[in-house]
């Protein structure tokens, strides 16, 4: 067994221990994908993942990324978490002010936002648009809502699985009570969106949820990746505009607050940022 430095990163939440925590093993390389898969399934957080050398030579770092349930080509908040950690441990970006981090998708480019936020830049869609009569009409079943609290369905599909659901306010999300049963056995990852009322006290312009019960993780706190691809979606259809803020992890006793603004020479380009925080730091005994 191999000692190797461990960090625990909240993510998207500016108090820690509200936003969504990501386990992060430092100097992973020689790690099996058992080991690593078993390491993830230990932690029994959404996601853990392994900082390896770059195969890239534009890439900073290598990062792979898993859940309880398996591996997964890229995700929000272990991208942002990883990030703080590689840095706070005296990573030192080839680019100054800009950040490039090599996953299953390929590159994925970070840097800081104006508020000194670590911000991602919202890979595109691989696969969006309505999906089919029977893939509609089972998300709404495992959601328990019919077509009339809807106003729009798409897959926001750009590495994870991701069904977006529009409802047509923010207290409909709050409400929803899943049967994660029945979503699992379709084989279906959610997230459900809606609008928070114009003046809202809460902070934020939508309240997100997203469930994965395919992965061993009901309902995610905080998640990045489908709040990118939400990002992609509404604006692009029209039903938002950006910058805005998206709370998350509401039903769940957390605050996430996820960051969505658009890049200033690309507006079609998105940048998702949060707040990212220590909160532990030590040593792992693996491989």
């Amino acid at each position: 067994m191999t000692k190797r430095p461990f960090s625990q990163v909240d993510v998207f939440s500016a108090e820690p221990g509200l936003g969504n925590p990501v386990a992060v093993v430092h100097e992973a390389d020689g790690l099996d994908d058992e080991t690593m898969a078993s390491f993830a399934r230990w932690t029994n957080l959404s996601e853990t993942t392994f900082l390896l050398e770059p195969t890239d030579p534009a890439a900073d770092y290598r990062l792979r990324i898993f859940t309880p349930g398996g591996e997964l080509p890229f995700a929000g908040h272990p991208t942002l978490g990883s990030a703080q950690a590689w840095l706070t441990a005296g990573g030192a970006p080839a680019t100054s002010g800009r950040l490039m981090q090599e996953c299953g998708i390929g590159l994925v480019e970070l840097r800081r936002d104006p508020s000194g936020l670590l911000a991602f830049a919202a890979p595109p869609l691989i696969r969006s648009g309505a999906p089919d009569d029977a893939t509609r009409s089972a998300a709404l079943a495992s959601l328990g809502i019919t077509d009339d609290d809807v106003v729009d369905v798409s897959w926001v599909v750009n590495g994870p699985e991701f069904l977006g659901v529009l409802l047509r306010d923010a207290d409909a999300v709050l409400a929803l009570e899943p049967d994660f049963s029945a979503m699992a056995d379709a084989g279906l990852a959610i997230g459900a969106v809606a609008p928070h009322a114009p003046g809202s006290t809460v902070g934020a312009d939508l309240e997100v949820r997203g469930f994965v019960p395919g992965i061993g993780v009901d309902e995610d706190p905080v998640t990045g990746s489908l709040n990118a691809g939400l990002a992609r979606w509404l604006v692009g259809a029209g039903h938002l505009s950006a910058p805005y803020v998206a709370a998350q992890g509401t039903a769940l006793g957390r605050r996430g607050r996820v960051h969505i603004s658009p890049d200033a020479e690309r507006p079609d380009e998105f940048w998702v940022a949060g707040e990212t925080t220590t909160v532990i730091e030590g040593t792992v005994e693996l491989g």
